[in-house]
């Protein structure tokens, strides 16, 4: 059963595009020769890190968003964790989130189509201003006033 991931990892600052890419393409073929699909490459460039990593404070970040099992998920990080070039990674697991998310969203929409419809109906005339509407009614018919002797 293939679930949805994204991988992240930082690559040494002072490697080469050229070998960047050959890295990449390792780690999607290692994805593609499992059964699985990479269904997305991001090369996020070059960013400082939050602390000193393997004597590195900047490197290039890659995300891969991947469509893979669980056992060639652990093949996969295997691989990143001994390839020399990888500071560090991290592999999130995005379906559960993603079901989520359409769920919340469906919720959303419905509630925004009952609500447009509804706001028409409760809306009062514009003629009869409410503050006119009480003053009227609070004022007594003039009887005549008794005369003062």
């Amino acid at each position: 059963m293939n679930r949805t991931y994204e991988v992240m990892f930082i690559v040494r600052p002072d490697l080469e595009e050229a070998d960047l890419d050959k890295l990449i393409e390792g780690f999607s073929a290692v994805v593609t020769n499992g059964k699985g699909e990479v269904k997305q490459v991001e090369k996020l460039g070059r960013r400082r890190l939050a602390y000193i990593v393997r004597k590195f404070q900047d490197g290039l970040y890659v995300l891969l968003h991947i469509s893979a099992d669980g056992p060639l998920v652990a093949e996969l990080e295997r691989r990143l964790r001994v390839t020399e070039q990888v500071i560090k990674f991290i592999t999130v697991r995005t379906d559960e989130e993603n079901k989520r998310l359409a769920k919340v969203k469906a919720i959303r929409d419905s509630k925004v189509k009952t609500s447009t419809q509804q706001q028409p109906q409760q809306q009062q005339p514009a003629s009869m201003e409410p503050s006119e509407a009480p003053a009227a009614a609070a004022e007594p018919a003039s009887a005549p006033e008794p005369a003062a002797a």
